[in-house]
């Protein structure tokens, strides 16, 4: 089978202790180079076997052998080198959120668009099936009519000194890093967009960025929608939906792999409680995913489109923070 051959713009963590082994696991991908600014690519490339390392990313964009990059830079830099990426003609998957506004993100997709590669923002929580399983219980009817729907995705920070998440020039903040989940399964399972939006956000005094934050949507389809983030709490990723005559709790939404990839889709209707457990590896069908665009010269099911929505809504969240008011969409 032919293989896209990728490489990777940085020796970020989750580069290497996820994506890499999903291209590995991927039977239509190969990383071929991967390059990193502190002079660690090198190294990794040797622990991974990676063929070729360079010592910045304007190199491995110059390499003909390379097909597409893997984009997991800070926030901040995902519309430059997606820019760069484009430029070279390499196909882009780039971590999630897609940049810092919707207008950075839709020069990203135009500029993609004009020449000719395909770009993906990295919300790999979606290509479980799960979330598919939950959308056909709701088309079904069996929940009734679906009136309200909450998202949650937190954790503890314990070390703030030093973390891009903490930095506020460097795209940090609880919304970018795991409300930017919340707000697009909310999208993603109702099929609807948010006509108003309003957020509150607790700021940290020293770092200027938010910590946990919550919002509100009123969605087009007349859903009403609650999210929630944080980096101060407990572990949770998950969403519930509660319709006329029953319930919909998906404990496992966002970090499936946590639990070796098995989701969990729980129906609450009339007393009675179903289970249903669904596998999938997120990471390796993502990457699988972008890779088979690229090969068929066919378009990601994830648009540019959506992740430029996606952005409107972060936005409006943030709009919504400084002015203290709600803000509503078109």
């Amino acid at each position: 089978m032919k293989k896209v051959r990728w490489g990777i713009l940085s020796t970020a963590n989750i580069a290497q202790k996820t994506l890499i082994p999903a291209f590995d696991r991927a039977e239509n991908a190969v990383v071929a180079a991967i390059a990193s600014s502190s002079g660690k690519a090198e190294d990794v490339a040797k622990q991974l076997n990676i063929a070729k390392s360079y010592t910045s990313y304007e190199e491995l964009l110059q390499d003909p052998e390379i097909d597409a990059v893997y984009i997991p830079l800070p926030n901040h830099l995902h519309k430059k080198w997606t820019i760069e990426a484009a430029k070279h003609g390499k196909h882009i998957l780039c971590e999630k959120p897609a940049s810092l506004t919707a207008e950075e993100t839709n020069e990203m997709v135009e500029y993609c668009r004009e020449k000719n590669v395909k770009f993906m923002e990295a919300f790999m929580y979606q290509f479980h099936p799960q979330h598919e399983r939950v959308r056909e219980i709701i088309r079904s009817g069996e929940i009734g009519e679906v009136k309200y729907m909450r998202a949650s995705f937190s954790y503890f920070l314990s070390q703030k000194e030093g973390s891009i998440k903490m930095n506020p020039n460097k795209g940090g903040g609880s919304i970018y890093d795991v409300g930017c989940y919340g707000i697009h399964a909310i999208r993603n399972i109702l099929c609807a967009e948010p006509v108003e939006v309003q957020a509150h956000a607790v700021i940290d005094s020293d770092y200027q960025v938010d910590t946990s934050a919550f919002g509100y949507m009123k969605m087009d389809n007349g859903v009403h929608a609650h999210f929630d983030c944080g980096f101060d709490r407990v572990f949770r990723a998950e969403y519930e939906l509660i319709g006329t005559e029953g319930q919909i709790k998906v404990p496992r939404a966002f970090r499936p792999d946590n639990n070796g990839g098995e989701g969990l889709v729980i129906v609450q209707k009339a007393g009675v409680t179903r289970e249903e457990k669904i596998s999938c590896d997120i990471y390796k069908t993502e990457v699988e995913h972008i890779s088979q665009a690229i090969l068929e010269n066919g378009e990601p099911s994830y648009t540019g489109e959506n992740a430029i929505q996606n952005m409107r809504v972060i936005e409006a969240c943030y709009q919504s923070i400084k002015s203290g008011t709600t803000i509503h969409l078109n």
